[in-house]
Formats: structure tokens, sequence, C-alpha cells
């Protein structure tokens, strides 16, 4: 029997997800299969999975390849047209035990199994206890989203918001503790928006809170990407005085003009990102942060552009994920009028520049402090701000070793034991 293969595309939820699905399968002892668990983000990102799926056919002539993910939910027609694709299943169905047993065994499928993702009520926040390093283990507490950017595609690839409750989030962090991981990561689409779905509507900062509180032997605890004007005063309370929450936030940004911002349809200014990056390093001094900006969105001027680079100073970003703007069909945005590609290609590749000389600052300041680092291997671990470290001699793994920054090579930094 040989053991399905699994391309992943796209965000930490998605290979979250991915590791879920291995654990489908081999539960459904699924076998002589390829699954490509595809993302939407960007029309590049659909391209990179169409591509991905043509050259797995060819190393695999004689498997089924099976497409999921973010692009097949929301294009299921377009891959199912593809001579290479013989299922496509949706979002919902690639997290249900069914699924992979009608797979399995050739009944009940149907080329194309899609459903309305508008109408999951559920997410599958419990299906597995550790993904990621040895060291590090991410665990998935919310999944969708109630906005609506006027460029982003994925509320219809993932559908509304919902969340795990707390109690089932907890409990899978102690089983994690237990296995000896240090540090996990929570995850989701629209992580601030956790809680709103569930019973007196708590919270992310109770959810964080509570984790800190009930699983006292977690070591470290981190947050993925958030949207900065949804902080709560129990997530600004632990982000500000909990030492076991990392100094390290990514924020969902995207531009530094305001006139911008209300074109995408954001809920924040760019006053108030300054406003809450300045109170948080304010009351924490050692945080990080990092940040998506998208460059080249439509009506996009030199000075609209200009005030995000301001942006990356005004809120001492240092972590930069920059995106190219590129058409979504099917989006508000891409009725806009649009920017130049080749536009939109210099200002992304200024942005990225701009943003490895803010990574070059920050790491210089490093150098002569001594940092908790968490091992991910034996030669390299990372930071509480997340900065990688490498070691000339062997660390056990998934340790924290208290660490001499002493120099900076190639956008890691080089530490020895104290």
């Amino acid at each position: 029997m040989t053991k399905p293969i699994f391309s992943n595309h796209g965000c930490r939820l998605n290979m979250y997800e991915t590791e879920a699905m291995k654990k489908l399968a081999s539960n459904a002892d699924l076998s002589n299969a390829v699954i490509v668990n595809t993302c939407a983000v960007t029309a590049e990102a659909v391209r990179k999975a169409k591509q991905d799926i043509r050259k797995l056919r060819r190393k695999n002539p004689n498997s089924r390849i099976i497409v999921t993910g973010c692009a097949a939910q929301i294009e299921p027609l377009t891959f199912s047209k593809m001579s290479e694709v013989d299922s496509v299943i949706g979002n919902s169905e690639k997290m249900q035990a069914s699924t992979w047993t009608g797979l399995a065994n050739g009944f009940g499928t149907e080329p194309v199994q899609v459903d309305e993702i508008m109408s999951v009520t559920e997410t599958a926040g419990h299906l597995i206890d550790g993904f990621g390093t040895r060291s590090r283990a991410y665990v998935q507490v919310q999944n969708g989203c109630d906005h609506r950017c006027t460029f982003c595609i994925i509320p219809y690839g993932r559908g509304n918001s919902r969340s795990v409750p707390a109690g089932v989030v907890v409990d899978q962090i102690k089983r994690l503790v237990d296995k000896g991981y240090a540090e996990i990561v929570l995850t989701g689409v629209d992580m601030t928006s956790w809680g709103a779905d569930l019973p007196a509507t708590p919270k992310l900062g109770d959810l964080v809170l509570r984790i800190l509180k009930l699983v006292p032997d977690l070591k470290r605890l981190r947050i993925s990407s958030i949207d900065s004007i949804e902080v709560d005063p129990g997530l600004m309370e632990a982000i500000t005085t909990e030492p076991r929450l990392m100094p390290h936030l990514h924020l969902s940004l995207q531009h530094g003009d305001d006139l911008i911002l209300k074109r995408m349809k954001r809920r924040h200014l760019r006053d108030d990102a300054i406003k809450f990056t300045k109170e948080v390093l304010d009351l924490r001094p050692e945080m990080t942060f990092g940040a998506d900006i998208i460059a080249g969105f439509p009506t996009e001027t030199e000075a609209h552009f200009e005030n995000s680079i301001k942006l990356i100073k005004e809120c001492n970003l240092t972590w930069l994920h920059v995106f190219p703007y590129s058409v979504r069909s099917g989006t508000p945005a891409a009725r806009m009028p649009q920017v130049n590609g080749s536009s939109i290609k210099v200002r992304a590749a200024r942005l990225r520049e701009i943003g490895s000389a803010q990574v070059d600052i920050h790491l210089s300041a490093q150098v002569g402090h001594v940092h908790s680092v968490l091992m991910e291997s034996q030669h390299l671990g990372r930071t509480p701000q997340f900065a990688e470290v490498i070691f000339s001699e062997a660390q056990p793994e998934g340790k924290i070793i208290e660490t001499m920054i002493t120099s900076v090579s190639s956008k890691k930094l080089e530490g020895r034991t104290t």
C-alpha cells in the first residue's frame, strides 16, 4: 500500500489542516493518492496550485489526485475541469472522516464534493495533537471570517467565523504540554473574532488569560496574526504584562494610507495602528511587530504608497509580509481602477528592501544581549521575538537555552550558551 502524498499551499492554518488530513487519510487506509491543499489568497496562489497539480501528475501518473483547500472551495469547477484532477473536496468536507472513508473505499464519492461553506457552523479544532517542530505546536482556535475586505476572497473559502470552545482549546494545550512541547501558537483566520459565536461571547483575551492560568506548565504562548483595532482589554493585559506570552505580534495592517484603508474596507486608520504599537511598546519595550502590507492596491498613488513606507517606521515594524496586489475575480477591488503591474512590482520590491533593513536593525540591536532561545533543532533556535539563532555547538532540541548573542550572519543571530 502506497502512503498518500500531501502538498500544502498557503497559511499556517492550511498546514495545520494538512496534518489533520494525514491522520484522517491514514485512519481510512487511503492509498495511492496525492492530496493538494490549495490557497486562494491571491491569483498567483491559485496559479501556483494549478502548476503544482500538473507537476504532481507527471511524477505520479497512476495516483488519484485530490484537490482541496480555499481555491478548490471557491473555484471547484476550475479544478474539476483539469484533466489531472480526479476529485475536488471542500474545506468542510476535508475535515470529515466520512469523506476520507469514502475516498478510500470508492463509494459515495462524487468527483466534486463542495458544499456551501457559509452554512458551516463548527470548526474542527480538536483533530490533532501536535503539529510543528518537536519544540513548537500549533493549535487552531478559530476559522472563517465575518468581515468583507474588498480585496479578500478568503471568507468565501473559509466561511463565517466560528470558534473552538475554550475548554477544548485548554484540554488540547494540556495534552501538548504533557507531550513535552515548550511553545504553543494559537492560529486562526481572524483571531480577534474568537468567541463572538460562543455562549456569553467571550473575547480572545479571555481565552489567552485562561490558557495561561489553567496550563501553568506551558512555558511559551504565541498568537498568530491579529487585527490590532479589535484587541480587547484582556488581550491587551496579556500582551503587556504576561511574560509567557511571547513579545512578537503579527498585525494585519495592509496599508498606511487612510483613503486606501477605507477603500479596502478595513476597520482601522493609520493613527489607530500607530497608537496601538506605541502603547504596547511603552508598556513592554521588548515587543516586536510584524505586519502584512499590500503594494499596489487599486487607486494607490505614489503619495498613498509613501504613507505605507512611513508607517513601517512609525509603528516600529520589523517582520514584513509584503503582498503585491493581484486581482481576485469576485471581489469589489477587482472592479476598481487598477495600478500598473510594473509599478506594483517596483513598490513591492521597495517595501521588501525596507523590511530587510528593519530586520537588520533589529538583529544588530540584539548583539551583546542574553535571550531565552527555544531550540528547534540541535543548531537552530528562536528568541522570544522569533529571530533565528544559530549555534556552532549542538544543543538539546526542544529545550530553552539562555544564550548570549555574539554576532549577526546572513539574517540570523549567532549565539553561545551562558
